[in-house]
């Protein structure tokens, strides 16, 4: 999925920057490791050949629970539905689990910090959502950042995550396959997400809990900014924040590695 954050224009300037050199870094000192791919849903264990040996086939592994990813990028930024090794078998989400997954990404102080931030640029650019100015407008701007983001992210994390029986997490590919493949990848998954019961199938929660949201905005979001014009410029931005984020729960533990010698998880 996506670190869910407002969509403001310093956290831009900063995945980008970590994302290109990342990149420089991978070209000048590949790192080699075993290749974990990031829709790989149900992986299995080596089988002998039948015909040359008579024991009895291996047990599959059983499915490893993983704890929510509590590092932060750049130490700032809350990474928690990032699984880094996914060359597993991961075991899925319970509702409870993708319920927990929603409320800690949308308590995260940083998610305030991003809020305000967001809202300052909005109040200065006099931009969506039209409030007008004044320290009322800046505060309706901040509460209105704020229920942006955690609408969206417990109908797509909790609420439709769990009626569809899809995993909000993301799955990172790793250093063992190429640049463009794992930016491919991390697009991909900004359409496609696991089910449940392994598999991979279009990312309806994220849409659809994106689409909730932009509709519930308009019971508290001003008339100059419930146009339709507006809601697609929205879905957009939402779309790019997926996608960045996304490069971000992918490449960052290969930035971390090389700036604080830690591996990852």
């Amino acid at each position: 999925m996506y670190v869910r954050t407002s969509p403001w224009m310093c956290e831009r300037s900063v995945i980008f920057t970590g994302f290109l050199l990342v990149a420089r870094l991978l070209f000048a000192q590949p790192d080699a490791h075993l290749s974990p791919t990031s829709l790989n849903f149900a992986s299995s264990a080596a089988v002998p050949d039948a015909a040359s040996s008579s024991e009895a086939l291996p047990a599959a592994t059983a499915p490893a629970s993983v704890p929510l990813n509590n590092d932060r990028i750049f130490k700032i930024i809350p990474n928690y539905q990032t699984v880094e090794d996914s060359n597993r078998n991961i075991a899925p989400l319970t509702p409870k689990e993708k319920w927990h997954l929603a409320w800690k990404e949308t308590v995260d102080p940083f998610n305030f910090a991003s809020a305000a931030a967001g809202a300052l640029w909005s109040q200065s650019t006099n931009s969506t959502p039209r409030y007008g100015q004044g320290g009322a407008a800046l505060g309706e701007r901040f509460g209105a950042a704020l229920a942006d983001f955690s609408t969206q992210n417990f109908l797509s994390t909790g609420f439709f995550a769990t009626v569809l029986q899809e995993d909000p997490r993301y799955f990172r590919k790793g250093p063992s396959a190429g640049l463009f493949e794992r930016v491919g990848d991390s697009l991909k998954q900004t359409v496609f997400t696991r089910r449940d019961s392994g598999g991979a199938t279009f990312n309806g929660s994220n849409f659809l809990g994106m689409a909730a949201g932009i509709g519930i905005s308009n019971i508290y979001y001003p008339p100059a900014s419930r146009r339709g014009s507006v809601m697609l410029g929205r879905v957009f931005t939402g779309l790019t924040g997926d996608v960045m984020g996304n490069l971000m729960s992918e490449f960052w533990p290969d930035v971390r590695k090389k700036l604080f010698h830690k591996k990852a998880n």
